[in-house]
């Protein structure tokens, strides 16, 4: 290890690079699946004029070589989970309410009990357009959603099982990671991987416009909320290798779905993070801090979805920071595991 941080302090100090990509001496096979994302120095942080607050200041950062998952965990690789486990994911289990009004300013009222019952967010397109700062506009809670009926009860992934699995909150995320001796990434590891290996890169495929990139990924074409072009062949998640992977062979870093991070949210995680200087594999904030939602225990989520368009979102940009309760579900949200070597 001494040897290995000499060699990468040698190579910054020769040629003053703002990011390195060394591929370890690797003595084991690749896990099935996955591939191996090279350690290396970069500067986190917006890359572009739609970066938002939350993503500055940029940063330095450090990571070790480790091994990702080559796409999103799909509902086939999740059916094997529960079928071993029994694991009964958050959307498929009624609402606690003591639970929940601790995430709640004090006084709100309990709703009615059929508003507790098992279910998940589901996006429902607009006859027009909207507000976008209202959500609510778009997602609708429906009873009995979850990651085998996509769109509510009377839907099923039958024909799904290579898509990404849904409906998935950061607990469930977190179940499976350790059955299968995985975790979920950090936010660090997830942008160095997601820029395959060039930092200019703005989204994971380069610096192509989102205007001819339909061919890239899968995301919302046309005027959000109420009328997708689907340019890119899907109005909902796509199946696993349906575009491009990015330059370390991975796919769907952009769009698709949403992808659980390890780290809790903080919204000046970047100010606090660059007083210390360069990090050795930060591992994110120690407490959750959102202003905008001071009750609420956020975690990260990476790459964009099926539903991202430059009119609001822009979740498909490489430092897109979005976050989440870690007990929410929506049917654009999953994730995907990493190792250590």
């Amino acid at each position: 290890m001494i040897l290995k941080g000499l060699l990468s302090l040698c190579v910054l100090f020769l040629f003053g690079c703002t990011q390195v990509n060394k591929t370890p001496e690797v003595t084991q096979s690749i896990p099935e699946g996955m591939v191996l994302i090279p350690a290396g120095t970069y500067t986190m942080g917006g890359r572009s004029s739609q970066a938002y607050p939350d993503e500055f200041p940029k940063h330095p950062v450090t990571v070790s070589a480790f091994y990702m998952d080559q796409h999103e965990v799909t509902n086939q690789e999740f059916y094997a989970f529960v079928e071993a486990t029994n694991y009964k994911t958050i959307a498929e289990r009624d609402i606690d309410w003591d639970e929940m009004k601790k995430t709640l300013p004090p006084g709100v009222a309990k709703p009615d009990d059929s508003l507790l019952r098992a279910g998940s967010l589901v996006f429902k397109a607009t006859k027009g357009p909207v507000n976008l700062q209202d959500y609510s506009q778009w997602w609708q809670w429906t009873t009995r959603a979850n990651w085998k009926h996509p769109e509510g009860p009377e839907s099923n992934i039958e024909n799904r099982m290579n898509h990404p699995v849904v409906h998935i909150a950061w607990d469930d995320a977190k179940a499976y990671a350790d059955w299968a001796n995985k975790r979920l990434p950090t936010e660090a590891e997830w942008e160095w991987a997601a820029q395959g290996g060039n930092s200019e890169n703005i989204y994971p495929w380069g610096n192509t416009s989102i205007e001819k990139a339909h061919i890239k990924a899968n995301f919302w074409q046309g005027v959000f909320p109420y009328n997708n072009r689907e340019l890119d062949g899907y109005s909902s998640t796509a199946p696993i290798l349906t575009y491009p992977e990015n330059g370390y062979g991975l796919y769907d870093m952009a769009g698709n779905v949403w992808e659980w991070c390890e780290d809790k949210y903080d919204y000046n995680a970047y100010q606090k993070e660059l007083v210390k200087g360069t990090i050795q594999n930060p591992e994110g904030p120690k407490a959750y801090d959102d202003p905008r939602e001071p009750l609420a225990l956020k975690h990260v989520m990476r790459g964009g979805s099926f539903l991202c368009n430059d009119s609001y979102c822009s979740g498909y940009r490489v430092s897109r920071r979005m976050s989440s309760s870690r007990d929410s579900s929506f049917n654009h949200t999953g994730f995907r595991c990493v190792q250590d070597l």
